[in-house]
């Protein structure tokens, strides 16, 4: 029994990370937080941008919990597993498949060609306000 909880702390994390993520980008990244945002936005000068600032402070929060949560395997360490699953998630849809930070895979997944698609729209906006799709894994609109 202990098993599937654990899973479904896992799952649960991994669907709240989607919906803070999507509220962050809108309300923080492109309010507040635009400075540093800014950068993914702007034409690539190196491998790192500022932005991915923002992936080091979520691995820095799991990692932090996995450790909290180690000895006891506890919900800490669940949590935290489920935040890297979810890094894992956004490093490989967003960083290699949709910005091709490695040469991308080519795919005729209805699913994943939606999913770039709203990405491509929410660059359009090249400014911090006037983008629109801000989720990683479910987009407001449907794309073709």
């Amino acid at each position: 029994m202990q098993v599937l909880i654990n899973i479904g702390i896992v799952i649960i994390t991994i669907a709240l990370m989607e919906l803070l993520s999507w509220g962050m980008h809108k309300y923080l990244f492109h309010g507040p937080l635009w400075f540093i945002h800014k950068t993914h936005h702007q034409q690539k000068h190196s491998w790192f941008e500022w932005n991915d600032l923002f992936s080091i402070l979520f691995a820095s929060i799991a990692l932090w919990l996995i450790w909290l949560g180690h000895i006891a395997l506890d919900y800490r360490f669940w949590i935290g597993t489920g935040i890297s699953t979810y890094g894992i998630i956004y490093f490989i849809f967003h960083d290699w498949f949709i910005h091709n930070r490695f040469k991308s895979f080519k795919t005729n997944n209805r699913y994943l060609l939606k999913i770039r698609r709203a990405h491509k729209i929410h660059h359009k906006s090249m400014e911090r306000d006037n983008a629109e799709e801000f989720g990683l894994l479910i987009t407001e609109k449907e794309y073709k």
